[in-house]
């Protein structure tokens, strides 16, 4: 028997119990209405979720070619139109995630208006987009469900029992648009006990994956901007260890845990780890401080601070708010150990925050890691801060400058010109661009690919351009043109808005509640008929 009769089987005996008391109940609804919400709580989404997530890691593992993918949003209405998207074009949502960035609920859900991403925002806000995203995927199931309930209804009304059976198929092997939402905890939002608290609000709301970095929780600073602290590893550690717990206390054991390291960009630290012994991990962290050796106290000004470093004192380089300077060039070595040290406690997947999208930069760096954990894997954020067009035109000069090419039709400087938009490097650099995402997932561990910020930009490029029309001499047509028959031409569900919204569920729910008498919206005056 199918899932979907026998979940009607098991209704019916279900109010068959009650007598006459519950006979106005129909059991074929009711199990559509439990077809429609499948995951009851933000836990079961999570355990859902993260056991994908899983699958898919062992996946890549296998075949590197078998990476996955994501777009940040800021909003839940966003988020499940990128699924419905992605299953109307792709018949599947496998290898399709969402991104919860940091850098987006500051700048557009934070109660004091748009901020920079130093988590000054309400950390309440991460886990409510969390609710949200899911409320909205959620709802675009049940919006999917009830439409192939109406083609069974409608193959049962012609008698057509092979169309009948082809649906009921369709509804038994129904693929959910609830994917795997990778969510920014930024560094924490406070010491590890504040990290852990907000961890399990994250995961109770459906989060299955976390990442975290390692810079100083009230010191952060967006990844690609200046000024960045990182913390000794120990605390680091703390953190992931925090999070461990909250899914292991929640019951979500498959949890992902995505350790992200800035010390590529940081040049800072706020904090000398105290060494047990030579060579423990607050040795090796203290070893990249950059220092003057001193032989003498004569040599030790009130406020300095001195340290051992490979059996020299050294006075540290301080600024005036008291931060201590890393040597310069340290920052891949100090990646490296960033990651291996990650793994080592408790993370599962690594990021490692660049300052440009370069294949042979991180490979080189994963490369390092692999030695010592060969499976290391990584989220690689494909940034909308990088200048792309510019960093692959310059890429493909470099290249073609060290092959001996006559490159006097270019300016390095200014490739990012529009006269350089048609030439062969613009043509070349393009392909770099559009094989990144495969390269990276097999020449550098990119097990997953995000774009934290897209829905940002294409939000503001929509939006001038139909501010630009529509205001100006195009009026209605710029709506009509632009947006609604395109809307209609490329087959989009969401130009039947009222359905988008679940009027059409609302219906189907009056009529399961009050049969004959129940007042619905979607008759012949409604105007979305006239979409077909």
């Amino acid at each position: 028997m199918s899932d979907y009769k026998q979940a009607i089987a098991d209704n019916a005996d279900a109010i068959a119990r009650q007598g006459d008391n519950w006979q106005a109940i129909n059991p074929e609804y009711v199990a559509r209405m439990q077809m429609q919400n499948r995951f009851k709580t933000g836990l079961d989404i999570a355990r859902h979720t993260a056991a994908i997530m899983r699958r898919d890691m062992a996946a890549y593992d296998a075949d590197p070619s078998q990476y996955t993918q994501s777009l940040g949003c800021w909003h839940g209405f966003v988020g499940q139109q990128k699924l419905i998207s992605v299953k109307k074009h792709f018949g599947t949502t496998k290898g399709s995630y969402l991104y919860l960035s940091g850098w987006m609920v500051a700048a557009m859900r934070s109660e004091f208006g748009p901020l920079p991403d130093q988590s000054m925002h309400e950390k309440t806000t991460v886990p409510e987009l969390i609710d949200e995203l899911y409320t909205f995927l959620k709802q675009a199931d049940a919006r999917e469900m009830r439409h192939l309930f109406t083609d069974l209804d409608a193959a049962r009304e012609a008698g057509n029992q092979v169309l009948e059976q082809a649906v009921l198929s369709k509804i038994d092997n129904f693929e959910s648009h609830v994917v795997p939402v990778i969510a920014d905890i930024d560094a924490g939002f406070g010491n590890e006990e504040a990290t852990y608290l907000l961890a399990k609000k994250m995961i109770e709301a459906g989060a299955c994956c976390l990442q975290i970095e390692n810079q100083v929780s009230d010191a952060k600073q967006c990844g690609h901007q200046d000024g960045k602290v990182t913390v000794p590893h120990e605390d680091f550690i703390a953190k992931i260890n925090a999070l461990r717990y909250a899914f292991l206390e929640l019951g979500v054991e498959d949890g992902v845990i995505v350790a992200r390291t800035d010390s590529l960009g940081a040049g800072l630290t706020q904090k000398i780890p105290v060494s047990a012994s030579p060579g423990d991990l607050a040795d090796q962290y203290n070893a990249f401080i950059e220092g003057e050796a001193i032989s003498s106290m004569d040599d030790v000004a009130p406020g300095d601070l001195v340290i051992s470093q490979a059996g020299k004192l050294v006075k540290t380089k301080r600024l005036p708010n008291g931060l201590v300077r890393f040597k310069p060039d340290t920052g891949v070595d100090r990646v490296v150990l960033d990651c291996v040290t990650a793994l080592r406690n408790g993370a599962d997947l690594l990021w490692i925050e660049t300052e440009k999208p370069h294949v042979g930069q991180i490979a080189s760096m994963v490369d390092r890691v692999r030695e010592e954990i060969p499976n290391a894997k990584l989220i690689y954020n494909n940034s909308p801060s990088f200048n792309w067009t510019l960093n692959f035109r310059q890429q493909i000069f470099d290249a073609w400058s060290e092959e001996g090419r006559d490159m006097s039709a270019y300016d390095r400087d200014k490739l990012m010109s529009v006269d350089y938009d048609e030439t062969e490097l613009a043509s070349e650099a393009d392909e770099k661009v559009r094989m990144f995402q495969a390269d990276a997932a097999k020449r550098a561990g990119v097990f997953h690919h995000l774009i934290t910020l897209p829905t940002y930009h294409t939000a503001a490029l929509s939006t001038d351009t139909l501010a630009r029309d529509y205001f100006g001499d195009q009026g209605m047509l710029a709506y009509v043109k632009d947006v609604q028959r395109r809307e209609i031409r490329e087959g989009l569900d969401c130009v039947k808005h009222q359905d988008m919204a679940g009027s059409n569920i609302g219906d189907d729910h009056k009529e399961y509640f009050s049969g004959g008498q129940a007042l619905k919206a979607s008759g012949k005056d409604n105007t979305m008929n006239q979409f077909g």
